[in-house]
């Protein structure tokens, strides 16, 4: 098992938008976001608990961090131990998880616990779960059940105390239909479920973790910390990052090796623009529609043009006029207003004569 790129853990303050001071034991657990700060909520609620957990969220979206969380939350007395299912070979993967006896296997030259004794009387984080070979998922299935282990070539069951945490970036009921993941499996590990969400989804982490990351690869480097120019913080903000935090780091950690003066500059950002347009597209098409006219909004606000809030309103004026059919009274309720209001903007861009009418199109001037 790889050491964390985050560095050892260390308490972040976290000042949240009632004002309450939010103090997180983790190595890079930024939740500033009100999207993020409800999960914190979600996660403080089942920590104390002994049920299962799934996260699920992308690559780099901090799973291991909130598994991390959730087992100093739980007060169980045990380590934390983390594996990656994906790293370990499926001919060792049984004797890696459940340990061995002398002799179970040629090369066996040693009895060996497995990580499920390891991490007995605390946690047990099993990332990429979904990568564990079905006949592996048998056994786990029947660990969760019995709460005991048998290692290879014994008999003997050993009994463990562990909280089980599970972690994926794919969906495992996609894979459940595709016949590689087994049905009784993900019921079992899917009793609390925490959806990490990506970092595009929670801009408001972006620039506390870039500050964040600032300050340690600072210190790290022993550099004067410079400061972000507004056009960087803008450039930070605006990106996609398909990489989520991780590439946060990366990004910060470059931007100080290449920086001049006390200043880090957009040009000094390794950005993959291609990347970056690729996942907008993609997140904005999975936005609600508010969000995506929200985030359209936003990007309008960073170059606005002349008047234009006269455009945004003739455009929801035409877009209501036309939805409704071209009846006035049926627009203004769709848009909450009264129908002398519409008339009113219907006549500000260029729908309606000056002529009486009886709210339908008949007498109003085409577009």
């Amino acid at each position: 098992m790889s050491e964390s790129v985050y560095g050892e853990p260390k308490i972040l303050q976290l000042t949240g938008s009632n004002a309450e001071t939010v103090t997180i034991r983790a190595k890079a657990l930024v939740f500033v976001d009100p999207v993020s700060q409800a999960i914190l909520h979600h996660l403080e609620q089942i920590a104390p608990s002994e049920a299962p957990v799934l996260i699920i969220g992308e690559t780099g979206t901090g799973k291991e961090l909130v598994a991390r969380h959730i087992h100093e939350r739980s007060g169980r007395r045990g380590p934390f131990v983390a594996v990656n299912c994906g790293a370990i070979s499926e001919q060792l993967a049984d004797s890696e998880l459940f340990g061995h006896e002398i002799g179970a296997f040629t090369g066996a030259s040693r009895r060996r616990e497995g990580w499920f004794e390891a991490a007995n009387g605390g946690t047990l984080f099993l990332d990429e779960i979904g990568d564990l070979p079905l006949a592996l998922q048998v056994k786990l299935l029947r660990v969760l059940q019995e709460r005991e282990v048998v290692r290879l070539g014994s008999r003997k069951s050993i009994p463990v105390d562990i909280r089980l945490v599970a972690a994926t970036n794919v969906d495992l009921a996609d894979a459940v239909a595709a016949g590689h993941f087994r049905l009784d499996l993900f019921y079992r590990l899917n009793i609390a479920q925490v959806r990490l969400p990506p970092l595009r989804e929670r801009p408001g982490d972006i620039l506390p973790l870039a500050l964040h990351f600032l300050n340690v690869y600072s210190q790290r480097l022993k550099v004067r910390k410079p400061e972000f120019t507004a056009a960087t913080r803008q450039a930070l903000e605006s990106y996609g990052w398909p990489g989520n935090i991780r590439e946060v780091e990366n990004v910060i950690h470059f931007a100080l090796l290449v920086a001049e003066k006390s200043e880090i500059r957009p040009e000094n950002l390794k950005l993959n623009s291609i990347a970056s347009t690729s996942m907008q597209a993609t997140a904005g098409a999975r936005l609600p529609p508010r969000e995506q006219i929200a985030a359209a909004t936003k990007a309008l606000l960073a170059e606005p043009g002349d008047n234009l809030f006269n455009e945004l309103e003739r455009i929801i004026v035409d877009e209501a006029f036309r939805h409704s059919r071209y009846n006035q009274v049926r627009a203004a309720t769709t848009l909450g207003i009264s129908r002398n209001v519409m008339r009113t903007l219907l006549k500000k861009h260029g729908h309606l004569s000056d002529k009486p009418d009886d709210g339908s199109y008949e007498n109003a001037a085409a577009a």
